[in-house]
């Protein structure tokens, strides 16, 4: 991924399950990025939002990504 490139977030998840989106995605070639909120790495715990992550991806595989993941 180029630094360039304009991401998007795709959907939020818990830190568990963005580590198997992540994995899904870069499965079928999508690059991703995964957006932490940092309450979640210092308390490992989502509440109400806080320590959501964003599951990013660029722009023009936005669709895409999408559709494997079905959101």
């Amino acid at each position: 991924m180029s630094t360039q490139e304009q991401l998007v977030a795709i959907c939020t998840a818990r830190q568990m399950e963005a580590q198997i989106i992540k994995g899904r995605l870069e499965s079928e070639g999508i690059p991703t990025l995964l957006s932490y909120e940092s309450a979640s790495l210092v308390y490992g715990l989502t509440i109400d939002g806080l320590g959501e992550v964003k599951i990013m991806v660029p722009a023009h595989l936005a669709k895409e990504a999408k559709e494997i993941l079905g959101v």
